[in-house]
């Protein structure tokens, strides 16, 4: 009865999308406070029956309730609990729904936190975001309703695809969903304004929190994914260039831009039209995304569903919302005029080409990932683009990204001195160049790339820092840490950038690895250390069965760490898993892997030394935590230049 529920809670969400997308739409354009007013219930209603429908499709999966299908597919009654509820949204009609959920939850915040918005532009903004929970509800409704029940319940389910068995997957969706979907919000603003014919600062105020909101589950969402590739696809490896981690990056990408850009509508009044773009692109590759995800046109170890007539109905949405927001983009290009004029040396000149380079970046991307596609279907030509051509296509424009961030963000509003910047800069320069050095130094034959990683990497952090205490000038100490959220935020997420630069360029330059076949008491040398494989033995988890080894690592003669690599097997799904043994440390992984059985004896196993790797993670980290700072800003709270007294005459004026 509870599974019928559910469904019935989604067709009564679905009507409620369409009055939501409608009356309040209406009401702002005919001035009609009680049909505007009516966007707030609606959205908190239309969240609510959602979150029932979820709520009933989790419980049939914690209870095993196999006489629903997407149970039976997903599911085992042996699966740990963790595991039985992520299998809610391991698959394709699960993750859908928490798609859906996340897309209401972020309207009804907008209805109960933007309540010092304008009432045309709040009513404008929730029937956007209504009309595109109407597409997404049509979509589930008609192509991938959860709740289908089985003819005839098994005694047992299929079990969830055992490389989804792992708690960095059981987290990685829901963060990359609520940046995703997120971005809908900002989206929404965007449209709301082009409708509105508005575009100005306050606008760009007004939608700077939701996407930095979805800016920062974005970043968690893709640290968590690559963190996850990293330990357990046995690979070693932390990004791949695989087609679905691309199609999250892009929008990462471009909502970095918009963060940048809405600061200068912000202070300006200038590049009104790129911000609105910029929206509009964002949550268009995020449909994109979610479109590569589950069309089947490419094939992923990320990839939920391959089924066209599914890719199809998504590509249709795509094309309606973002053709129809740029056809209403280019219909009100004249009233988006900028105000604000500044030099060609200026902070604003710095952020329009921090965004040239991003949107470039995303670009190339972009390019990579669908033109094997374009080239099977236009030039019927079976083509691989791997991380070749995106290292070198796509490093460039970051490194001068990371190059230009430091000076540009220490110029000055409308007219800048870049001398004076650059002077302000020396330090970090001049630290920047020590590391290179002294990287250089202790290497003996390797490539450039770790040297000149860490000095990008240090011009980062540095700048950053030297930025946050110029903006102390004479207070020194006592005025650093009372500064604004927003300034330590900057400083933060652009160390952070710096700190993930680092860790990346030292796992790649300076990695070493062995592959070999090992016998029990066998031990080898890697990196300094010497790895010997004690012991191989089997054993069982609660839904699978294991090939566990016992490798000890030492350094001199003294023990450094004893780990257990292993591999799985699940035998109701039939599928292996690799499961690395990893010591992390500040500035160097052990990780080791075994591999099957040889027949003339022994293991195949592979060690690896990755410096530096914890870096990239917590780079990522500090990226986040960089947004809260800035979320938590009392500038960036919504409508809070809307909450101002009007000014009061004075006497004199009075009379």
């Amino acid at each position: 009865m509870l599974i019928e529920l559910g469904h019935f809670a989604l067709i009564l969400g679905f009507a409620v999308a369409v009055v939501q997308s409608l009356v309040p739409l209406v009401g702002a354009h005919k001035g009609w406070r009680g049909w505007m007013a009516l966007a707030e219930p609606a959205a908190s209603t239309q969240f609510l029956l959602v979150g029932f429908s979820f709520v009933a499709l989790t419980w049939a999966f914690v209870t095993s309730d196999f006489s629903v299908r997407l149970v039976v597919e997903n599911s085992h009654s042996a699966k740990p609990l963790l595991y039985k509820i992520s299998g809610v949204w391991g698959n394709h009609e699960g993750s859908m729904l928490l798609w859906l959920l996340i897309l209401a939850l972020f309207g009804a915040c907008v209805a109960w936190f933007g309540t010092a918005l304008p009432a045309a532009l709040r009513a404008r903004v929730l029937a956007v975001q209504g009309l595109i929970g109407v597409a997404f509800f049509a979509f589930i409704l008609l192509t991938s309703n959860p709740f289908t029940r089985m003819l005839v319940a098994p005694f047992d389910g299929q079990d969830l695809n055992p490389l989804l068995q792992d708690p960095g997957l059981a987290f990685h969706p829901p963060f990359l969903y609520l940046g995703y979907v997120g971005l809908s919000t900002s989206f929404s603003f965007a449209v709301a304004a082009l409708i509105e014919g508005r575009v100005d600062a306050a606008w760009a105020r007004w939608v700077r929190p939701w996407t930095l909101a979805a800016w920062v589950f974005l970043t968690v969402g893709i640290a968590l994914g690559s963190w996850w590739a990293y330990y357990e696809l046995g690979w070693g490896g932390f990004w791949f260039w695989d087609p679905v981690e691309n199609a999250s990056f892009m929008p990462w990408l471009i909502a970095t831009a918009l963060l940048h850009s809405a600061i200068v509508t912000e202070k300006r009044e200038a590049l009104k039209s790129w911000t609105v773009l910029l929206a509009i692109l964002g949550f268009g590759f995020s449909l994109l995304g979610t479109f590569l995800v589950r069309s089947g046109v490419i094939t992923s170890v990320h990839a939920f569903a391959t089924d066209p007539a599914r890719g199809v109905f998504i590509l249709a949405i795509l094309a309606i919302f973002i053709g129809g927001a740029l056809w209403l983009y280019a219909a009100r290009a004249g009233r988006m005029e900028a105000k604000g004029v500044f030099s060609l040396v200026s902070r604003e000149s710095g952020l329009v080409a921090n965004n040239v380079l991003l949107v470039t970046a995303a670009l190339v991307v972009f390019i990579g990932t669908l033109w094997p596609l374009f080239a099977d279907i236009a030039l019927d030509r079976v083509l691989s683009v791997g991380a070749p051509f995106f290292n070198a296509a796509f490093t460039p424009f970051f490194v001068a990204l990371a190059l230009i961030l430091p000076p540009c963000g220490m110029l000055a509003w409308k007219r800048g001195r870049m001398g004076r910047a650059l002077r302000a800069c020396a330090p970090g320069l001049i630290l920047a160049v020590a590391v290179m050095l002294l990287a250089f130094a202790l290497q003996t034959g390797r490539s450039a790339l770790g040297p000149l990683g860490l000095a990008l990497g240090s011009w980062l952090i540095a700048g950053a820092a030297l930025d946050l205490w110029a903006r102390t000038g004479a207070g020194g100490w006592r005025r650093l840490f009372r500064l604004p959220g927003a300034d330590w935020g900057k400083a933060v997420g652009h160390a952070g950038l710096g700190v993930t630069i680092i860790g990346i360029a030292g796992l790649l330059a300076w990695q070493e690895e062995d592959i070999r076949v090992a016998r029990i008491g066998e031990s080898w040398p890697i990196g300094g250390y010497t790895v010997t494989l004690d012991e191989v033995r089997e054993g069982r988890g609660a839904n699978y069965v294991t090939t566990m080894a016992t490798m000890r690592v030492t350094r001199e003669g003294r023990e450094v760490a004893v780990l257990h690599p292993e591999k799985r097997v699940y035998p109701v799904a039939g599928m292996p898993t690799t499961e690395a043994g990893i010591q992390s440390g500040l500035f160097r992984d052990l990780y080791l892997v075994v591999g099957d059985a040889q027949d003339g004896g022994g293991w195949a196993v592979r060690s690896h030394i990755k410096p530096l790797a914890f870096w990239i993670w917590g780079g990522a980290i500090l990226m986040a935590l960089g947004g809260l700072l800035s979320l938590g800003d009392r500038r960036m709270r919504v409508g809070a230049a809307a909450k101002k007294a009007p000014r009061q005459p004075s006497p004199v004026a009075a009379e």
